[in-house]
């Protein structure tokens, strides 16, 4: 494979199967594609450490050992394939574009951050002062367990560029996301005995309605200046007995999108006014309140180093250098929670991500690789 050919490792990788086996049943994992980059990257030149797990975690570094080290960070694996239109791991290309699942989200990022380390260090040589390192980690579809275990093991960077798909913005911020669940206790009775009956489902609706006044009201008054407001939605909902009979319990699950400043504490306590709203009105009401999930929001000041590095080599590659906010959640909030300013940047569309179509502009790729490059090389030039 021709060192700088982004393009032609992307479509190596797509045409490995890694699809995250927590998501798909037969998905074979990380491990494969983990091997096969791992491979191309030592022959490159790099140092490369990859776990022993049947789920590792790919750790590979160019340019002077022990050096202050900028991180390309990327994950490995993918969604399912059901439903989609094309092959999934083909890596077909038609008309400028390269197809496959995970083209877009995001072995085309993880493609062009490797050659655009490589490149840097072959254009800095002998006067490289500072290192990249690169991770690909597993599991970032499901529970970041990949993400979490890397930083547990206690490498650590300056800055970090995620090689999201952002269509070539730089994203400093996200949204993050608490899933939660209300549980309606209600009294079974036969349908004509509303004198004992409890209805668990009609509580839920009016809770839901108190949902339906806080993403209307309250929300819409708490903004970001890159993300705007947050948001809460319900989910699933799950009652009832039978026809005649008045439901006992309903589960009601809910996710909250969450942005900077706010936590999964506040969203539980949001849910648990309502249900205090709606009690002192309905005084048998019912309720238990349960945390099932989150993750925090990502933030970094659209003035810090990373984000200065990224707009100067956009410009010098006479392109735009748009500063967005990010509506997926990321691995970027756990680098910033670690200490490590992250954000997103790098090719494909996140509305392309498991969809029944996915793909990335193959001149997004080539761009990103040069864009990178060049923030890769003022990095390892940069004395301290």
């Amino acid at each position: 494979m021709k060192q700088e050919d982004a393009v032609a490792l992307t479509r190596a990788l797509v045409q490995i199967d890694s699809r995250n086996p927590t998501l798909s049943a037969d998905g074979p994992g990380e491990r494969n594609v983990a091997l096969a980059l791992g491979r191309v990257l030592e022959d490159w030149g790099f140092s490369v450490d990859i776990g022993e797990s049947d789920r590792p975690n790919l750790v590979a570094r160019i340019g002077p050992s022990g050096s202050p080290a900028m991180m390309f960070a990327g994950h490995l694996d993918t969604v399912g394939v059901e439903g989609m239109t094309h092959d999934p791991f083909s890596g077909d290309m038609t008309d400028g574009r390269l197809y496959g699942r995970g083209s877009c989200d995001m072995k085309s990022g993880v493609a062009a951050m490797c050659v655009a380390a490589l490149t840097a260090s072959q254009q800095s040589g002998s006067s490289a002062a500072r290192q990249i390192v690169i991770t690909a980690v597993s599991d970032e579809e499901y529970e970041s367990l990949g993400m979490r275990a890397m930083l547990d093991s206690g490498i650590r960077a300056e800055h970090a560029i995620l090689t999201e798909p952002t269509r070539l913005a730089i994203c400093p911020a996200h949204r993050g996301f608490v899933w939660s669940e209300i549980e309606f206790t209600g009294r079974a009775a036969h349908g004509s005995r509303w004198d004992i009956g409890i209805d668990a489902i009609r509580h839920a609706g009016l809770v839901l309605a108190g949902v339906d006044e806080l993403d209307a009201g309250a929300l819409q008054n708490r903004t970001h200046p890159l993300l705007g407001r947050g948001s809460i939605h319900a989910s699933t909902i799950v009652g009832g007995i039978g026809m005649s009979t008045y439901p006992d319990k309903c589960i009601l699950r809910i996710e909250r999108r969450t942005i900077p400043g706010e936590s999964a504490e506040d969203s539980i306590a949001e849910l648990q006014s309502i249900c205090e709203q709606v009690r002192a009105r309905r005084p048998e009401l019912n309720t238990t309140v349960r945390l099932i999930a989150a993750q925090e929001p990502s933030d970094v000041g659209i003035d810090a180093p990373v984000v200065r590095a990224l707009v100067k080599a956009l410009d010098e590659e006479n392109l735009s250098a748009p500063v967005e906010g990010l509506s997926a959640w990321t691995d970027a909030a756990l680098l910033n929670a670690a200490g490590i300013p992250a954000v997103c940047f790098g090719p494909g569309d996140i509305a392309l991500a498991h969809a029944a179509e996915e793909f990335v502009p193959v001149d997004e790729i080539e761009k990103a690789t040069r864009v990178l490059t060049r923030v890769a090389v003022d990095w390892m030039l940069e004395k301290d």
